[in-house]
């Protein structure tokens, strides 16, 4: 049980060692490829967040999603990649290769979908080299460079918004 502590103490520290050297470059780069993070205990909106990416004109080849989920049993099946809490060792490890091999993909965009404030969760985007990440509102905004103050519960709302913040920023690419 001590150990837990210091190992969560380990991971935090970490995880404020990637925030404070992270570096926000705005460009004016298309959307091509996207990363999506989302804890299942909140939410089962998987097929929702394959709208989302084909409402952004992303290929389903381009898109990876992950899932967390804080307890050890899930259904692997219907997820490219589950993970929980057994995946992290000592200041901010990863012990999963599918879960190392998501954060090396540079996605064009990160959409991290959770709205608890889970320490492996919140790792997992400050580690990620994607080049853009868009959130809902957290604890701590470092993590996201476009935050979206909503739900979990209201994601047509979080869709809407996405889709027009984007298109302001000219991220999203024309058919």
């Amino acid at each position: 049980m001590i150990l837990k502590g210091f190992k969560e103490k380990s991971n935090k520290k970490y995880l404020n060692k990637l925030l404070s050297k992270r570096q926000v470059s705005v460009t004016d780069s298309k959307i091509e490829s996207l990363g999506i993070i989302l804890n299942i205990d909140e939410t089962d909106g998987f097929e929702k967040l394959r709208d989302l990416a084909t409402c952004l004109k992303i290929r389903p080849n381009k898109l990876k999603i992950i899932a967390f989920s804080s307890s050890k049993t899930n259904d692997s099946n219907a997820w490219e990649a589950c993970f929980n809490p057994k995946d992290f060792g000592w200041k901010g490890a990863i012990k999963n290769i599918d879960l190392q091999s998501f954060l090396d993909i540079k996605f064009d965009a990160l959409v991290s979908f959770y709205e608890k404030d889970v320490l492996e969760l919140k790792t997992l985007t400050a580690m990620s080299k994607a080049k853009f990440k868009v959130g809902l509102l957290q604890v701590d905004e470092r993590l996201n460079d476009l935050i979206i103050k909503t739900s979990i519960n209201e994601f047509n709302v979080f869709k809407k918004e996405l889709f027009k913040y984007l298109t302001i920023l000219n991220k999203i690419k024309n058919e």
